[in-house]
């Protein structure tokens, strides 16, 4: 299907600041589950710098913005045509290695509940595609979707412990527990067609993909107990939300900053 995608992120700065620099990981992923028609990151008044392909394969490009300023708005539009791979993550190029993704970061860092949910979902399985989707239903089953329930800094362990979070916390939990049990994870970040009535839905959304030895990446989505399919665009990844943030920067100025984003998605007729 073909989806069009309208996301906007302003910034609002208590006391203007001297400037701004931002890192964008705000395109498309290339590869045989998406196509690009059309795309265009704005940066009201900013000035787009240097850009570059990683080594997982996002394309990062960067931003500044002279001050003094006290609202920045980014604004990201554009069309991408979608096809259902069933999670795999096929025709992606990158160089970085499955085996990078087996480290732990703070918002992953795995506890007794983690290792014995991963644990468990291995325990007399030795297809490693079937323990990733047992691992994923678990996570869904011990985290349940609650909007406003945790907020960006909360880890894995944490929404564990208190049964409640949205898509970051579930992919969070979910690539913990696999690193645990020696399966390299990492986090995604993209959009999700939102649809009435299937379930716990946001727009700016995120996911997990586990490293699966002779197919490859593959995507997991335990928010909706499904693998990413046609309804999905994927943006980027990282070790975890802080590292796959489609948005990252730094104001240079004091006083606090807010932020406010909205994103509509929706099917175009093609």
């Amino acid at each position: 299907m073909i989806l069009s995608v309208l996301h906007t992120t302003t910034y609002r700065y208590e006391t203007p600041v001297r400037g701004v620099v931002q890192s964008h990981r705000l395109t498309p992923s290339v590869f045989d589950g998406q196509k690009t028609l059309r795309w265009k990151v704005e940066v009201e008044g900013g000035l787009a710098g240097g850009a570059f392909r990683d080594g997982a394969g996002d394309w990062i490009q960067s931003h500044s913005v002279h001050g003094p300023v006290s609202e920045i708005t980014v604004r990201v539009s554009g069309d991408v045509e979608t096809f259902d791979l069933a999670g795999v993550l096929r025709g992606h190029r990158e160089s970085v290695p499955p085996e990078a993704y087996l480290r732990e970061s703070a918002f992953t860092r795995a506890d007794a509940a983690l290792v014995e949910l991963g644990r468990a979902a291995v325990d007399g399985v030795r297809d490693a595609l079937d323990a990733a989707h047992r691992m994923s239903a678990a996570v869904a089953e011990a985290i349940a979707y609650q909007p406003g329930a945790t907020q960006s800094q909360t880890s894995a362990a944490e929404a564990m412990s208190q049964g409640q979070g949205v898509c970051q916390d579930h992919a969070h939990a979910l690539i913990s527990a696999a690193r645990s049990q020696g399966l390299p994870a990492r986090y995604v970040s993209g959009y999700l067609l939102a649809t009435e009535g299937e379930g716990p839905h946001e727009a700016a959304h995120a996911w997990a993909e586990i490293w699966i030895k002779g197919l490859g990446w593959i995507g997991f989505d335990p928010a909706n107990s499904c693998c990413p399919d046609d309804r999905f665009i994927r943006l980027g990844s990282g070790y975890d939300a802080q590292d796959a943030a489609p948005i990252r920067g730094i104001a240079r100025g004091p006083g606090s900053e807010s932020l406010d984003v909205t994103v509509a998605i929706q099917a175009v007729q093609q």
